[in-house]
């Protein structure tokens, strides 16, 4: 039989307490470990100044800026004008809120006037991973009814292709309208004779016409101003695979269309190759 005095008593209570100590802080660092491991944020702010050394060891002249003129991560910037007011906007992917958006009057100072959807209604993100989000948002101004449109595809939510309008950007944006067509990367375009159209990235719905993989297609749908959603029936394939579908180009995306007012016809620009290495 093993026999122990107080002072000894006391030694294996402080010593079983400081095993317990561990252990606790032990699974305490396995659940933090866990949590980091599960998408858990693992700061809640971060600020940057831009006092980076290349502004000191590059001064600018009089006649002279940055090139990028907007410093920082704005991938698929999108730009748009009324009057002397240009509106720039870009992808966010999963970040809230989302959609930063920029205002400028000469193309190279720009300041940040805030976020398109700055609201959880607006943006739901939350459980969305980092390849999700925001991609491609397009911006346009229709001079007919003095309308600010952001339209762009949120991989989240279940909500897919939408819009969200504004008379003042300065002011914020509506709440989002979920819109009724596949695909990704939508841009509206407002015609000079009152109508609009959107076009977009999309595959054939007839799987027998998709010839490889990576081909994708342009559609064009006619909008309804009144109800903001695509008219049924009118979606026409602009672009089928690319500019030669001999090469299989792939993933052609992010088109846009514009007129050249020399001869009032519409063009459509777009990317082919899309994120692949040969873009």
């Amino acid at each position: 039989m093993l026999k122990f005095g107080f002072s000894q008593l006391q030694s294996l209570a402080v010593t079983a307490l400081l095993m317990l100590s561990f252990n606790a802080t032990a699974q305490k660092k396995k659940s933090v470990q866990a949590a980091v491991g599960t998408n858990a944020p693992v700061f809640t702010q971060f600020s940057y100044t831009g006092n980076d050394a290349v502004y000191i060891n590059n001064p600018l002249k009089e006649d002279e800026f940055y090139n990028p003129v907007l410093q920082g991560c704005y991938p698929d910037p999108s730009m748009v004008r009324r009057g002397d007011d240009y509106f720039l906007v870009a992808s966010s992917f999963s970040m809230f809120p989302g959609v930063p958006i920029f205002h400028s009057t000469d193309l190279v100072n720009w300041k940040q006037i805030g976020h398109v959807l700055d609201r959880p209604s607006q943006l739901k993100v939350e459980k969305a991973g980092i390849s999700a989000g925001i991609y491609a948002p397009s911006i346009k101004y229709n001079k007919a009814n003095e309308t600010f449109y952001m339209i762009t595809t949120q991989i989240a939510g279940g909500i897919g292709n939408m819009v969200v309008k504004t008379k003042d950007p300065f002011k914020g944006w509506g709440e989002v309208k979920k819109l009724n067509f596949p695909g990704i990367d939508p841009s509206l375009f407002f015609d000079d004779n009152g109508k609009a159209y959107v076009v977009h990235n999309d595959e054939h719905a007839d799987r027998s016409k998709i010839l490889y993989n990576g081909h994708r297609i342009i559609r064009q749908w006619e909008y309804d101003l009144e109800k903001d959603e695509v008219i049924p029936g009118t979606d026409v394939v602009l672009v089928d695979g690319g500019v030669d579908i001999s090469q299989k180009p792939i993933w052609i995306e992010a088109p846009h269309m514009y007129k050249k007012m020399v001869n009032t016809i519409s063009c459509v620009q777009k990317a082919e190759l899309a994120t692949g290495t040969a873009r």
